[in-house]
């Protein structure tokens, strides 16, 4: 069973493809869902749903995804999958 943070049904459409994350570099766009395939440090992220405390320089595991509106994520070390809205 994969480990998230998020509510509900994810409804991934595929057709809109991904951005595969393995830099260091700020990617920007509109994700609605992050995988992350390695443990991973995220230095920035922001997005449009959150609220509350910064995700930012938290590590997540490798299984582990994100649920939300996304506009950019830099990574610090590891790798994920961002699929677009």
């Amino acid at each position: 069973m994969s480990k998230g943070f998020g509510q509900g049904d994810v409804g991934i459409d595929y057709t809109l493809g991904a951005e595969v994350i393995t830099d260091s570099v700020a990617h920007t766009g509109r994700f609605k869902h992050i995988d992350f395939y390695e443990n991973t440090t995220v230095t920035a992220i922001a997005s449009e749903n959150y609220t509350g405390n910064s995700l930012a320089g938290e590590t997540f595991p490798a299984g582990f995804h994100l649920v939300g509106v996304f506009t950019s994520i830099q990574l610090q070390n590891g790798a994920c999958i961002a699929y677009r809205i």
